[in-house]
């Protein structure tokens, strides 16, 4: 599913901070009473009744001031706005309303988002600390003490009620994100995959700033291809809208069916491009490693044994990977894409029936039994697939605190040895039923 963004916004000293750290769970915005503490946006994410979000704290919007780190932060904020899927506006019972809640209000509209209006340190509820905020013309305010983490939980309930449904006709549509660092070619192999000039092309890093979906068809099937912004190393954001490209462009990861990570040839498989292989591989998502501008590289007959021999130890984490050597500038083997991407789907979607799957761990287990810890060894009792895309593995064992990783490890083989599950990651979970004394 989809990770919306929720942004809260606010004037300063609302108390937006100290709900994001109650959601949160833990304290990561720096609270303090008194205005400007939250200078820079501040994310985490988060999950109530069973859908996850990314949550974004932002400095408080002082509207009309020439300060200049007002203006910064205003800057950052409205940069929120425009990302969000769902606006927390933030507003002060004890202080009331404000010009400065007018000003506020008028932006959100315009932004026409959905906005959860909200009125913080309600301590003792009562109909009349709440009413005037209704002038805002926001709807109905929720009120809300986030110090005592009352009316949280209302909160959350109306932003997720709020969240994107997404168009039914894209459900039938394979959703692939193409990804990578900037300038690697993402825009240029999106055009070539659609048979069209769709996104802007230029040899200037950080052309495209926002995940872009275009939805298409090809030999009577249908896909949606989701060009994103070039992922930086976090040092490398300089400014607050590449800030904001890169998440929209992690968020897209999150609702893709498949990833295609995007990879300049000529400069070969860098530390960021493991990096985001990782989000891929830790969203259990199925993908491809496309090299791009292969036209550009000198070979011989080894060199693709070269590269792949390079990714192999790049990418140990993720072995099951499949990649594909491409130019989007010529259009070689870019018909190998979506074929590939359809493939690997497919192994993610695969169900292994329960009684084969039994049998062959119980064989696994027989060839190579588990090492045995202070004289006990984990035993098997039953296994079953509960999950695809990706495969989910749930082994009902003696003790789960008896399964080491290398043998997971070697219990996932045999699966991989049995099934083609390439191009996707697949999921053990081991659960525990201790035998009686």
């Amino acid at each position: 599913m989809a990770r919306p963004i929720v942004a809260i916004v606010g004037r300063p000293n609302v108390g937006k901070s100290t709900f994001f750290n109650r959601v949160a769970g833990r304290k990561i915005s720096i609270t303090e009473n008194r205005p400007g503490v939250t200078r820079d946006r501040i994310t985490v994410e988060c999950e109530w009744r069973g859908r996850p979000f990314t949550l974004i704290d932002t400095g408080g919007l002082e509207a009309g001031s020439e300060d200049t780190m007002w203006k910064e932060i205003a800057v950052q904020a409205s940069l929120a706005i425009d990302s969000a899927d769902v606006i927390l506006f933030f507003t002060d019972a004890r202080e009331g309303l404000t010009a400065n809640d007018y000003e506020v209000a008028e932006r959100l509209r315009r932004s026409k988002k959905p906005v959860v209006l909200i009125v913080n340190k309600v301590d003792d509820y009562s109909p009349e600390k709440v009413f005037e905020f209704y002038s805002l013309g926001l709807g109905e305010p929720f009120a809300v003490s986030a110090e005592h983490s009352r009316g949280i939980g209302d909160v959350l309930d109306e932003a997720v009620a709020r969240f994107p449904k997404g168009e039914s006709a894209e459900e039938d549509s394979l959703k692939i994100a193409v990804v990578g660092k900037p300038n690697a070619g993402k825009s240029s192999l999106v055009n070539r995959l659609l048979g069209e000039e769709r996104a802007i092309v230029t040899p200037i890093a950080g052309t495209t700033r926002d995940a872009v979906d275009t939805r298409f068809t090809r030999g009577g099937k249908s896909y949606t291809i989701i060009d994103t912004a070039g992922i930086r190393r976090k040092r490398s954001v300089e400014d607050d809208v590449e800030y904001y490209s890169v998440l929209r462009a992690i968020a897209a990861v999150g609702r893709a069916d498949v990833v295609l990570l995007v990879v300049d040839s000529k400069e070969g498989l860098t530390e960021q491009d493991v990096r985001i292989a990782g989000m891929a591989h830790e969203e259990g998502k199925p993908s491809l490693i496309v090299m791009n501008k292969w036209d550009i590289i000198e070979k011989d007959t080894h060199t693709v044994q070269e590269f792949e021999k390079k990714l192999k130890e790049d990418l140990k984490f993720m072995d099951y990977y499949k990649s594909v050597y491409v130019s989007a500038k010529t259009g070689q083997r870019v018909d190998k894409i979506l074929p590939l991407a359809e493939e690997v789907y497919a192994h993610a979607s695969f169900r292994v029936p329960t009684g084969e799957l039994n049998d062959l761990i119980t064989d696994a287990v027989r060839v190579s039994e588990p090492p045995s810890y202070n004289g006990r060894r984990m035993k098997v009792y039953f296994s079953s697939q509960v999950a695809v895309r990706p495969p989910l593995f749930v082994l009902q064992v003696n003790d789960e605190t008896l399964m080491h990783f290398s043998y997971e490890r070697y219990l996932e083989n045999v699966i991989r040895g049995a099934y083609d599950f390439s191009g996707t990651p697949i999921k053990i979970k081991v659960n525990g039923r201790k035998e009686k004394e």
